[in-house]
């Protein structure tokens, strides 16, 4: 039996997984800013742990791991799934928007893994799972601050990874595409400003303009057995693309990356000292 902590299991994902890890009988601590949205799960199964937790608050993410602590006697998987879109063009963004998208989205997943990581190097085993997005692969117009807070996750986790993966301690980031989830209805953000002139760029991609919600191919309870699936796997990969769009999107984009790699590499190879001794 192994523990696991998520954040983020109000809905969407972070429920899906919580409740399919209690299912097939692993411990869970469930978190989330209103924790009465877990209660159903805590009533259901005895091996739920639930607690209140802000991501951006310090003492709350120590009290959340505390608790694991207490109930369970370790933490093996740290699940940091919450999260939230938000939607404006660069220049359309408030500033303290971009705050407060970072604290959560970036930084909460840094104060959960200073939280766990004495104990994951203690034991010398754990599992460390940073839900980011496709995204994190490439921006699209109106999310560049919500992609600018996945790159930075995925850059930290890959870092990460080489820094705690001789201890045993493994590190996966989980880049979904489009999920049916509330992620494009209430868990989506936007500037309240709209300038004119990004209205056939950022502008289509607006709350108002997008008829996206509730018709995304992705399905969470799939999503949630293929995470338990790969974690329970010896060998786990470092980045793991869910749903078919997410597969189609992120090739198309390494090509897209790959082909302009090869037009400008003479440019490239030729800013070395002996550049000029070479032949290209």
């Amino acid at each position: 039996m192994t523990t696991w902590l998520i954040t983020g299991c109000s809905s969407g994902l972070g429920r899906a997984l919580a409740q399919c890890l209690l299912e097939d009988g692993q411990n869970v601590v469930m978190s989330a800013r209103d924790p009465s949205t877990l209660s159903d799960l805590a009533e259901r199964f005895p091996n739920a742990a639930v607690s209140a937790l802000d991501v951006t608050n310090k003492k709350e993410v120590a009290e959340t791991v505390r608790h694991a602590l207490e109930r369970f006697g370790g933490i093996d998987v740290l699940v940091n799934n919450a999260g939230y879109g938000y939607r404006a063009a660069v220049e359309e963004a408030d500033d303290e928007d971009v705050k407060a998208l970072l604290a959560t989205n970036f930084f909460g997943p840094v104060f959960m893994i200073k939280a766990v990581l004495p104990g994951m190097r203690a034991q010398r085993r754990g599992t460390i799972i940073n839900v980011s997005s496709i995204a994190g692969r490439f921006a699209a117009p109106g999310s560049g601050f919500y992609s600018a807070s996945k790159f930075a996750l995925e850059g930290m986790s890959n870092a990460l990874l080489k820094e705690v993966g001789p201890l045993g301690i493994r590190v996966m980031v989980v880049e979904p595409g489009a999920f049916r989830t509330d992620f494009t209805g209430r868990s989506l953000h936007q500037s309240s400003v709209a300038i004119a002139d990004y209205a056939d760029t950022a502008g289509r991609r607006r709350k108002e303009n997008d008829q996206t919600h509730g018709t995304q191919p992705g399905d969470p309870v799939r999503a949630a057995r293929a995470i338990v699936e790969v974690v329970n796997r010896d060998k786990m990969p470092f980045r793991l693309l869910l749903g078919s769009d997410a597969v189609r999107l992120v090739s198309a984009e390494m090509e897209i990356q790959r082909q302009e790699l090869d037009d400008w590499k003479n440019i490239s190879l030729g800013t070395d000292f002996d550049a000029a001794e070479r032949e290209f």
